[in-house]
Order: structure tokens, then C-alpha cells, then sequence
């Protein structure tokens, strides 16, 4: 879990910049380029508090119930959906597209 970001729910959105800037993954420490697909969480939607991560990174919070969005709080567990394309991304809700 980021360091600091306790949240009940959390915004989780696809991302990629032209921006040439280089951010640091909170969950793996290990750095991540701007340019690069990558994921956007913001805890209860707070943009002063969002941080960039892998997309893996988040995929495997997301496994383990650490990332819950507004919809699996309000539903008061997580819920997931299947992907018929076979792309992971899609198979974790709250990914959306960037």
C-alpha cells in the first residue's frame, strides 16, 4: 500500500503521458517513466494525493483487496468481472481506460 494513503476506497485510472518525467511506483519502490502505460490511483479520488504505478503493480494490489474502488466499498466487498480477450488489465475492475 502506498505509504500515508489510508482510504476506504480508492480512483484507479490508465495513463500515459508525453510528458519526459520519471515518478517512483509506490508499491514496488522501483522507478516508472511518464511515457510509459502505466496506472493513476488516487485515494477517494484525491488528486492532491495520487501517485503513478505499474500497472502490475496495481493489478496485484488489486488481487489481494488491497485497492478497492467506490463501487466494491459501497458494495462492501470486492467484485470482479471476466475478460473474454484475454487481456489482464480488463479482468481487474476499476482499471478504467485512459
Amino acid at each position: 500500500m502506498p505509504e500515508g494513503a489510508e482510504a476506504r476506497w480508492w480512483a484507479v485510472r490508465r495513463v500515459r503521458s508525453e510528458k519526459p518525467a520519471t515518478y517512483t511506483c509506490p508499491f514496488c519502490g522501483e522507478l516508472l517513466h511518464a511515457m510509459s502505460d502505466h496506472v493513476l490511483i488516487a485515494p477517494e479520488a484525491d488528486g492532491n494525493r495520487r501517485r503513478h504505478a505499474h500497472t502490475a503493480c496495481v493489478l496485484a494490489a488489486r488481487e489481494a483487496g488491497r485497492l478497492p474502488t467506490r463501487d466494491e466499498w459501497r458494495a462492501g466487498g470486492g467484485t470482479r468481472r471476466r475478460a473474454d480477450d484475454g487481456n489482464e488489465e480488463e479482468r481487474v475492475t476499476g482499471i478504467e481506460p485512459a
